[in-house]
């Protein structure tokens, strides 16, 4: 019978890396990366053309567009009657929601308006079914 001291044991075997080792396809991405950015430039220059050139043209509103008005204090205007009370906006959009086609709502809101009275004309715009709406802005300076 032979004994066995601990340093003569046989060591366990290790177990098996599974995951993969994306080293190397990271440095290959790196180096395609670099080299489409090198190329790009050469070909969107190698051939000189004169483009024609427009000016912007403002789209003027069209007559069954609808432009509801927030002003600084909240007060909502249909196009340029105020309206007094919320029914009056609900039944507004209703009417203009049944057009068809159906009208755009271009909403005109004071940049020191409160959100809630805003978020009224669009809630309201939403309850009625209008599709389409958008913000008016001034463009920068």
């Amino acid at each position: 019978m032979a004994i066995r001291f601990p340093h003569q044991m046989p060591e366990a075997e290790e177990p098996l890396i599974a995951s993969i080792n994306t080293t190397p396809l990271v440095d290959v991405m790196l180096v395609l990366l670099i080299i489409f950015l090198i190329t790009i430039p050469v070909v969107n220059s190698s051939i000189a053309v004169n483009l024609p050139r427009e000016p912007n043209q403002q789209r003027d509103a069209k007559a069954q567009d609808i432009i509801v008005t927030v002003d600084a204090q909240g007060v909502i205007y249909w196009f340029d009657t105020a309206l007094a009370a919320p029914q009056l906006l609900a039944s507004q959009m209703a009417q203009a929601a049944a057009k068809q086609p159906q009208p755009e709502l271009h909403i005109r809101a004071d940049a020191r308006a409160d959100y809630e009275s805003v978020g009224r004309v669009v809630y309201a715009a939403q309850q009625a079914g209008i599709a389409r709406i958008g913000f008016l802005t001034e463009p920068p300076r």
